[in-house]
């Protein structure tokens, strides 16, 4: 794997390595006239002739004599190139050090030339499609949805007042350089206090996670500035590219059902079927400038995966954010779920969901629409939804085109795999980039 890491094109050792070696084989070449040219004048009583030979190998036969020294000096330039690159490089390791000298060079050099990606939405599956693009680039931004109202989200949203940042937790995470170790971090949840007999259990850290917790203690650090707080997290935690609220306001979600009912709040909508409509509350709220910028430079924006009417859906409900998205430059990708969910997309299938998010948002959203095609993964245990059928055509217009692909995680029918879909992403973009300089060579 370091192997295959050093030889990356674009990573900018190789090139570097040559030109030192081609200075070397100068000096070399130099040495070597020096050497003859002392040889040529020795004069009695100089350095022996013996001492010159055997420091020239003279002893062996000139075959191997060639052989040993290009050996020689490819051993010694290999390991005076690396302990001098270590040397350089070691104050930029991760700081659990165990990150190979490779890997960091190859995230900042090759993987900062990667493409500008904004991804938008929410829940697991936008970080599983984070988990699988920061190994293609690092020029990531997560837009991420801020109406959820339960859990550990929902109590600090309602005793601090500030947006809640559970899927923004998730989001860091995943970016993460030392993934693992962070996500261990990030996620550890306070046991839940034990009531006594007869006695209820005290209000505290229980059910909080550390992670909900830092970006709380970060926003309250910058005076309340929950942007500002999201951004400090981002470099001190030092993620791969960024993550961003869609908005500093706190949003509530609303639902109507096909027979009437209005549903209120993230965390009960979720539960809900037959859902007709969705809105947010307050209606017209000023979206993140960094999402605003973010989405205006990007190469590729990608809609999805997540719940569609709680993960993605809130964030295309801010007009602003939701014009942005409409009118941008680069190709739009929405990603469709593997699975649906028991609630809120049951009984849905590949072109209900396209359909719904045409419905809330405006035709001509997305530009290709990504779904999974492999139906062999491992179905969880009790488990009540079902894959997502592949009916297609859509009834939308103009029609997005479909693309196909193996997406799904082999032990879990429920889930994408970072890796698959992230390569079906960057399929996408490559494919949609070709795709457009053709049409302006044809225009020109």
């Amino acid at each position: 794997m370091n192997l295959r890491r050093w030889l990356t094109p674009g990573i900018g050792i190789k090139r570097w390595l040559l030109l030192a070696f081609i200075g070397l084989l100068f000096l070399a070449l130099a040495l070597a006239s020096v050497l003859r040219q002392v040889t040529r004048e020795l004069r009695p009583g100089g350095i022996p002739q013996e001492i010159l030979d055997l420091l020239t190998l003279q002893f062996l036969p000139s075959s191997i004599r060639l052989v040993a020294v290009v050996i020689l000096g490819a051993a010694l330039a290999t390991i005076g190139a690396i302990m001098l690159i270590r040397a350089f490089m070691d104050p930029f390791r991760s700081s659990d050090g165990r990150q190979p000298l490779v890997e960091v060079i190859y995230q900042k050099r090759f993987l900062a030339r990667g493409p500008r990606i904004v991804a938008i939405g929410g829940g697991t599956g936008l970080s599983a499609l984070l988990r699988g693009l920061k190994e293609h680039t690092s020029n990531l931004t997560a837009v991420v949805t801020v109406a959820d109202d339960g859990g550990s989200s929902g109590v600090l949203r309602t005793e601090l007042g500030i947006p809640p940042v559970g899927d923004i937790r998730n989001c860091i995470a995943a970016l993460a350089d030392s993934e693992t170790l962070m996500d261990q971090l990030l996620q550890y949840r306070f046991p839940a206090d034990t009531p006594d007999a007869g006695q209820p259990a005290k209000p505290g850290l229980a059910g909080h996670a550390v992670g909900n917790l830092l970006i709380a203690a970060m926003t309250a650090l910058e005076d309340g500035d929950f942007e500002e707080g999201v951004r400090r997290i981002n470099r001190i935690l030092a993620v791969r590219g960024q993550v961003v609220p869609v908005s500093a306001t706190m949003l509530t979600l609303h639902a109507r059902t096909l027979d009437g009912t209005v549903v209120d709040g993230q965390s009960r909508i979720v539960r809900t079927e037959g859902i007709e409509r969705v809105w947010l509350t307050p209606g017209d709220v000023a979206p993140s400038s960094d999402a605003l910028d973010a989405i205006r430079d990007a190469e590729l924006i990608v809609l999805g995966p997540g719940s569609l009417y709680t993960s993605l859906l809130p964030s295309l409900l801010i007009p602003a954010i939701r014009e942005a998205v409409a009118t941008a430059g680069a190709p739009r990708v929405y990603v469709c779920n593997v699975a649906t969910q028991e609630g809120e997309t049951a009984g849905f299938d590949l072109a209900a969901h396209v359909e719904a998010l045409v419905a809330h948002t405006v035709p001509g959203i997305v530009d290709v629409v990504l779904a999974n095609n492999a139906f062999r993964a491992r179905v969880p245990t009790h488990w009540t939804a079902e894959a997502v059928r592949l009916r297609w055509p859509a009834r939308v217009d103009p029609l997005p085109r479909l693309v196909l692909e193996d997406v799904v995680d082999p032990d879990n029918a429920h889930h994408h795999d970072p890796d698959r879909l992230a390569t079906a992403v960057i399929g996408i973009f490559e494919r949609e980039l070709r795709l457009r300089r053709r049409t302006v060579s044809r225009t020109a």
